[in-house]
């Protein structure tokens, strides 16, 4: 089964744009680098290739090729041509950074089935000229269930290292930020209550 992509030579104004799962999914697999190629047959003309790798077969087909040349549009997309004549779907930079506020926006923080009694803290120290990403990385972390105990001060009791890392990167702030664990605090019982949590014994 082969069907059509027709490029758009102009974006028309006040079209209507589709925001959906389905659609950060799509852009999640093209960063995977999950191929996604086409038969380029006719000028100004894709074709995608009949058969797709099973993380594409739950997307339905003409919906896929709706999206494709949204973000071809859009430049969330590029098409690089190889040697045997297709032509592969690939990300641009536009594209990547639409991806990482996907991540970002996404996020959370897994729970363990078992804690381990050991707490997480986040602590940082933001200059004031970066105001606007301190309040967003305080805001962030409040969103990830963690207890603000002082000013610039968070705790949480799941492992989430590469959560604030990328948060703090993502907001460019990184610099400011340092993570530790904890394996005793004062006031645990505060805590231990604040989280609905039994310190192991």
């Amino acid at each position: 089964m082969v069907i059509s992509l027709q490029r758009d030579r102009k974006k028309k104004k006040g079209a209507k744009r589709i925001y959906s799962p389905t659609k950060m999914k799509i852009l999640l697999l093209l960063q995977a680098g999950v191929a996604l190629s086409f038969a380029s047959t006719l000028p100004k003309q894709f074709r995608i290739l009949g058969e797709l790798a099973d993380e594409w077969k739950d997307v339905e087909r003409t919906y896929l090729s709706r999206i494709i040349r949204e973000f071809y549009t859009d430049r969330l997309v590029s098409m690089t041509e190889n040697e045997d004549g297709t032509i592969t779907a690939v990300l641009t930079e536009k594209g990547k950074k639409r991806v990482i506020t996907f991540n970002f926006s996404r996020m959370e923080v897994k729970v363990p089935e078992v804690w381990d009694g050991l707490w997480h803290m986040v602590i940082f120290d933001i200059p004031e000229k970066y105001k606007t990403a301190r309040l967003s990385l305080r805001d962030k972390l409040l969103t990830l269930g963690f207890f603000q105990c002082q000013k610039s001060v968070y705790l949480h009791p799941f492992s989430c290292e590469d959560e604030v890392d990328f948060i703090s990167n993502f907001l460019e702030v990184g610099r400011y930020v340092r993570y530790g664990v904890m394996t005793h605090i004062t006031n645990e019982a505060e805590l231990l209550l604040r989280f609905n949590l039994k310190k192991p014994i």
